[in-house]
């Protein structure tokens, strides 16, 4: 091994700036003023595309030498990326969850702590080693290695959760794991970090500008506890309840951020230290949290960040790779970047193994837990800054950013699956659920205008000592304001996260209604602050855990009394299509147009409520009648199964489903027909028109409609239908129903029937 060091030359630069900077090109091809300095943004503009005009690539061309890449514009570069990067760190600080780290579980406590202290253990060792016996280094080089090694050990927190966002399994079991472990790292990082920092000041610098830093830093903390984070819940508490923060706060506290940001830069600390304590002393979610996300959030991750990327990747120099061979600094951290990758590696894949994770599961959690991002390059290029590293080592540094951040998705998307562990390989649904069996339903509830067509709904089945329903209510609230999300049960809620209460008019609500029915529900809740896009996460998993039979999802279109289309939400949509795809169960789409949501309960002593179930056959159909039959029982509901039979006497979807649709309806009518509450009718149909035709005039003589959503499945009686097919999440006959051209004022249950692996 080569034993030489290397000294890089440095050379004066002498430019003349104009002042005032000429910002605005006054056309397109005046891209220079008169003096032959560049128009500044322009100039700005062209440098935003990093790696590809940095010196390795179009940088080393004269012309963008002087033009592109003179000092006036590395300045005002530089200055937009700080700025960026400083802002970055305050919503990170902001998203942070800290309560978190009080409810990690052992798996991600024992990752969490080993993948930063077992890789920096074992770098310290092989950095001894390799000093001592192998490379020569100057005093100056072995006094900054230690702050090397442990930077290429660190797993920071922004990093593993903007990878598992990316890779949408921020919600799986490996997403809950990864966060919490990162975060309990990142926290044992930061400290590691601060103190190192410390050691820097007072080995570099006087010992009484030392003190004065040191002193600052812990001052500036106490000041961001004692004062700054409760003039937070003061804002809090100054914001009426589901009204916005007020702009003059917003702006209190972005001053205050960047005013930290220049104290902890006087100070020795870096400008992003100070708006991060400052970030992680905001309180995450709403009011607060998510109104400083919504103002910053945007301008900061799509325009200031990619400047600062762009700056980092314009300084490396991949030409400078030349003088590895001579450069015992850089070849020593070339093996430091290895070895510490493999040590992380280990170190993060030992405990979930030791918990009896699945391999493929573990390896995917200690690959995510070793992979490096926006916090690393920012690290990496500091010390390129501050001279701590020289150009061949800040290129291997940032290639191992580079290499792991494309690696590691690939290679985790290939490990693990999320909704493999939703494999229907046991049978979970209405139809063969056994007699007298409770028969347990997932409710899902975005806002309280949904409680009462679900409260409705459950009221219809029929809740009885005998005949017993288990109720799981999940709470969906969107995600904002913080990182992390939360999945609260309120069986073992005590006090929530910043002693916030979610979900009280839910669990009033439903309450009543266990009330109303002893002995006969039983009750269970709990909500999810999640993004929208993970939320099927969510309601999957707490479907497979509890082992439920039926989802019930609010449609994702709401109607106004007069019957016309009030609102609708894409995001919703979107959710109830991943729960079609990915549920273990029998899933049911609400839409609620009129008597369901009606806020008194539906079976009230004198009253009668009406229900058809339209079947045309298959296994959704008989999936639809077996929730049908628990009406059966209720004398208070009047039940109507309306088949519609092909003139053609063809097969719905095969000869065994025939017999199947056969037997079903011969056991319904035997056993649940009367003449007085439960009828049975036959219309013989040829096309979709005629379908349309035979159900527009009855449509409105029933409370709520039930159909098969029969997705995929071709038939007669639907021909011409399914192209004017609006939501096929609906299946064609309930999409017909729901249209606002028909005009139905019924409320639609849409069923489909869980999804076995063999079919």
């Amino acid at each position: 091994m080569s034993s030489g060091n290397l000294t890089l030359p440095h050379k004066n630069i002498t430019e003349c700036i104009e002042f005032p900077p000429n910002i605005h090109s006054p056309g397109l091809f005046k891209y220079k003023t008169a003096a032959g300095i560049p128009y500044t943004l322009p100039n700005l503009e062209l440098q935003m595309t990093g790696l590809i005009l940095g010196p390795t690539f179009l940088g080393k061309l004269p012309v963008l030498k002087q033009y592109l890449f003179n000092l006036q514009s590395q300045e005002i570069l530089g200055v937009l990326s700080e700025f960026g990067y400083g802002l970055f760190m305050f919503l990170i600080g902001v998203k942070m969850d800290l309560g978190m780290i009080n409810r990690t579980g052992q798996k991600a406590l024992c990752s969490g702590i080993a993948c930063v202290l077992f890789p920096l253990v074992v770098g310290m060792l092989v950095q001894t080693k390799l000093t001592s016996s192998y490379f020569k280094l100057t005093a100056d080089e072995m006094f900054k290695l230690p702050f090397m090694t442990a930077t290429h050990c660190l797993t920071p927190f922004p990093v593993v959760a903007c990878l598992l966002e990316d890779l949408k399994i921020l919600n799986s079991e490996i997403g809950r794991l990864g966060m919490s472990a990162a975060l309990v790292s990142d926290m044992f990082s930061v400290f590691l970090l601060f103190l190192g920092t410390l050691a820097r000041m007072v080995q570099e610098s006087s010992a009484r500008r030392s003190m004065l830093g040191i002193g600052s830093s812990i001052g500036y903390i106490i000041v961001v506890v004692a004062i700054l984070r409760p003039a937070m819940y003061w804002v809090i508490r100054q914001t009426p309840e589901n009204r916005p923060v007020k702009k003059a706060y917003l702006n209190i506290i972005i001053l205050v951020v960047l005013s930290s940001g220049v104290l902890s830069h006087m100070y020795g600390q870096g400008f992003h230290f100070g708006p991060f304590i400052l970030g992680l002393a905001v309180p995450a979610g709403p009011p607060l949290g998510s109104a400083i996300e919504a103002n910053l959030g945007l301008f900061v991750s799509d325009v200031l960040l990619p400047i600062f990327v762009t700056i980092s990747s314009m300084r490396t120099d991949f030409l400078s790779l030349k003088y590895f061979k001579t450069d015992a600094f850089t070849q020593v951290n070339g093996i430091l970047i290895l070895v510490a990758l493999v040590a992380k590696f280990l170190a993060s894949i030992a405990a979930p193994l030791y918990c009896n994770m699945p391999f493929s599961d573990a390896s995917a959690i200690a690959l995510i837990l070793s992979c490096k991002g926006i916090v690393n390059l920012a690290a990496y290029t500091n010390f390129r800054d501050n001279q701590t590293i020289n150009d061949p080592t800040f290129v291997l540094a940032i290639t191992s950013v580079l290499v792991t951040a494309t690696v590691v998705p690939i290679a985790v998307n290939l490990l693990y699956d999320p909704s493999r562990k939703y494999a229907g390989y046991q049978r979970r649904n209405m139809m063969h659920l056994k007699p007298n069996a409770e028969l347990k339903i997932l409710a899902c509830i975005h806002r309280s205008t949904n409680m009462p067509a679900v409260i409705n709904l459950l009221d219809a089945a029929c809740p009885s000592i005998e005949h017993p329903i288990g109720v799981y209510v999940l709470h969906l609230i969107e995600l904002v304001g913080r990182a992390s999300p939360i999945f609260i049960s309120h069986e073992l809620q005590k006090k929530t996260v910043s002693n916030v209460s979610y979900s009280d008019n839910v669990i009033l609500y439903f309450n009543q209604f266990v009330r109303e029915n002893l002995g006969a529900v039983s009750l269970s809740l709990f909500t999810t602050i999640s993004a929208p896009k993970y939320m099927h996460e969510d309601i999957c998993t707490l479907a497979l855990d509890k082992l439920v039979s039926l989802v019930v999802l609010p449609f994702h279109r709401t109607w106004s009394i007069e019957g016309s289309v009030e609102s609708e939400d894409n995001n919703i949509r979107t959710l109830n299509c991943s729960v079609l795809d990915r549920a273990p169960c029998s899933v049911g789409i609400l839409v609620d147009r009129g008597y369901l949501g009606r806020s008194t309960s539906i079976v009230a002593p004198q009253s009668s409520f009406y229900v058809a179930i339209v079947f045309l056959g298959g296994k959704d159909d008989r999936e639809a009648l077996a929730f049908a039959k628990r009406m059966a029982k209720d004398s208070t509901i009047s039940l109507t199964v309306i088949r519609l039979v092909s003139t053609t006497n063809e097969a719905v979807d095969s000869d065994w489903d025939s017999v199947l649709d056969a037997e079903e309806l011969k056991c319904f009518r035997y056993n649940d027909v009367d003449e007085r509450y439960v009828m049975y009718m036959e219309e013989a149909v040829k096309d979709g028109p005629q379908t349309t035709f035979l159900l527009r005039p009855i449509a409105d003589k029933y409370d709520l409609i039930i159909v098969g959503r029969r997705y995929g499945v071709q038939s007669s009686q639907t021909v011409g239908l399914s192209e004017w097919s609006e939501f096929p999440e609906l299946g064609t006959i309930g999409d017909l129903l729901a249209s606002p051209d028909f005009n139905c004022r019924a409320s639609i249950l849409v069923v489909q029937q869980q999804r076995m692996m063999r079919q």
